[in-house]
């Protein structure tokens, strides 16, 4: 049977009221509601007027609509506050779909699979690093593979590749870049189940060969903060965050080339088998969770999760050399690692029943409260550290998960500032020059190799994170517990 173009069954619209009455107690000026004909669940946007006025400018409120039209769509669909436009998905954007009935799309996910941050704790206070700042910053940009196509030190043959996809950060510990604590204290310890490397194709193993190690370039970072203001100090305590002036390192990269095209190879693959005459957006191009093709997809995202994981463990190892050169005392621990771009097979309560979702997490960050089984021990009794970092000259935040948001969101919140200018427009209207006078006034150190590429990264191109986290803490899906402010920055 010719399966091109083949109609996949959608379940009929999930009525709204249910979800409603759980928010009654909430500042309703932050939620809004959109359902239409069409429409087989209804959308929900977390945003601030400011915020929402400006999704509406780009696609993000017509993107939204269009995965409400999914099949096997359950529930609502969810809008974080720091959503923009994306590919398929609106970056920013959360759903679930049934497992029986519903489907998996490369455009909810995002090309860099397991995009993602991590954030380091030391015991070195600012008046000591601003010390040796300037030597830090340099030795870290020399350490740290970074820009567009780099290779990383770290050379693989295949077969270790293979091993990296289908462990995860367990092969890091055996080879010495991680401890066990690091597993500990990494999202699903590191490492999707359901992995299988031979559903990565030759071209994307090719990609990611040499890149193990490397932050890429685009909005990946490595960050040097201090801790500027504690917000909760009981939950910063747990999280290793003691007081003000604390140095702390935050690192967001993904899986580089090897997701990149793995996304490119389903979303071809996808195209062929069942091609996008039914869908509202061929962007959403998508398998059925319970077919081949689908379970394809699941097994080389895994992979590609893997590798991000790992690639952010292999980075904490280079940073973590830097600052014992400079810092011979220096303790650097992992709080967490999270990762933003994923789709993960989860169990959530549903109208009062338990059910197994495929819940697609585009731009979001999990945000699982106190006594998830799915979080580490040491978490259990505070949620999961969550990281929402600005750009550059801005803020960062630690967050906490929430039990509200496992109810509301699926257990999600926001990832980040979140876009105001594409990266063209941020080129047209922001000059280096600019860019260097500001980060001067923050007194922000820049190691990058090219001031002109990370215009299109510059504070101005991002929404305010300070008005995104208000909302995130006000409507209970993520608790403030620290304000961070960087010190240096090295970018690709």
């Amino acid at each position: 049977m010719n399966s091109k173009n083949q109609k996949i069954d959608a379940p009929p619209p999930t009525k709204v009221g249910g979800f409603r009455q759980t928010l009654q107690h909430d500042k309703l000026k932050f939620i809004h509601e959109i359902y239409e004909k069409g429409m087989n669940v209804p959308a929900f946007v977390f945003a601030s007027p400011e915020l929402y006025e400006i999704m509406k400018k780009d696609k993000t409120i017509e993107q939204i609509k269009n995965v409400t039209k999914m099949p096997g769509v359950v529930e609502a669909v969810y809008v974080m506050p720091d959503a923009h436009q994306g590919y398929g998905f609106p970056i920013g954007g959360v759903a679930a779909f049934d497992m029986e009935k519903g489907v998996v799309s490369p455009g909810g996910v995002g090309y860099d699979i397991n995009c993602g941050v991590r954030l380091l704790t030391t015991n070195i206070l600012k008046e000591d690093f601003m010390k040796k700042r300037k030597e830090v910053m340099t030795s870290l940009a020399k350490n740290v593979p970074s820009g567009v196509g780099t290779k990383s030190s770290l050379s693989l043959k295949q077969k270790e590749l293979d091993v990296v996809l289908t462990r995860g950060v367990e092969w890091a510990v055996e080879n010495g870049f991680a401890t066990k604590e690091d597993l500990e204290n990494i999202e699903s310890n590191g490492c999707i189940s359901g992995a299988d490397s031979s559903k990565v194709s030759q071209k994307a193993k090719g990609r990611g060969m040499n890149q193990l190690g490397s932050l890429g370039a685009g909005n990946h970072f490595l960050e040097v903060q201090f801790v500027e203001e504690i917000l909760d100090k009981k939950i910063a305590d747990v999280f290793g965050i003691k007081k003000s002036g604390q140095i702390v390192i935050l690192i967001h990269s993904g899986s580089r080339g090897l997701g990149h095209q793995v996304a490119s190879d389903y979303i071809r693959a996808m195209e062929e088998k069942y091609g996008f005459k039914n869908l509202p957006d061929r962007e959403l191009v998508c398998a059925p969770i319970k077919s081949e093709l689908g379970k394809n997809y699941l097994s080389a995202m895994a992979c590609a999760a893997n590798f991000g994981f790992v690639n952010r463990q292999i980075l904490a190892y280079r940073v973590r050399e830097v600052f014992a050169k400079f810092f011979p005392n220096a303790k650097l621990k992992l709080v967490y690692d999270v990762a933003h771009n994923i789709a993960k097979i989860e169990t959530h309560l549903i109208r009062g029943k338990k059910r197994k979702l495929c819940v697609h997490r585009k731009g979001a960050t999990r945000s699982f409260g106190p006594g998830n089984k799915e979080i580490p021990k040491k978490y259990l009794k505070t949620g999961q550290p969550i990281f929402i970092p600005g750009s550059m000259g801005t803020y960062s935040y630690v967050l906490a998960g929430t039990k509200k948001a496992e109810s509301l969101t699926f257990g999600s919140t926001a990832h980040g500032a979140g876009r105001l200018l594409s990266r063209s427009n941020a080129v047209k209207t922001i000059s280096p020059e600019h860019l260097k006078k500001e980060l001067d006034r923050e007194d922000v150190i820049l190691e990058t190799g090219s001031l002109a590429g990370a215009v299109e990264e510059a504070p101005e191109a991002y929404k305010d994170v300070n008005d995104v986290v208000r909302v995130s803490d006000n409507l209970g899906i993520g608790k403030l517990v620290a304000r961070l402010k960087p010190l240096g920055v090295v970018k690709g």
